[in-house]
């Protein structure tokens, strides 16, 4: 796997300063499979086979990811049997 199956970064900024208001219902459908998409790309393809930007990114959407979901623990909000 390579970056250009990843969604460009130019593509990440633009969506990130369009406010949501500003969009149509394709677009953020569109967005949100584009963004799912890219996710699971990323989590397939080893950090060793990233460029240094992408394994960036991913190393911090995972830890973004990691945080987000101690506080929906935190405050009882995952459904999971974590024990």
């Amino acid at each position: 796997m390579s970056d250009n199956l990843r969604k460009p970064f130019s593509d990440r900024v633009e969506e990130k300063v369009t406010p949501d208001s500003s969009k149509s219902t394709v677009d953020r459908a569109k967005e949100s499979v584009t963004t799912t998409a890219d996710k699971a790309v990323g989590e397939m393809q080893p950090d060793s086979t990233k460029s240094t930007t992408q394994e960036g990114f991913d190393k911090g959407r995972r830890e973004k990811d990691s945080i987000g979901d101690k506080i929906k623990h935190a405050v009882g909000m995952d459904s999971g049997d974590n024990k």
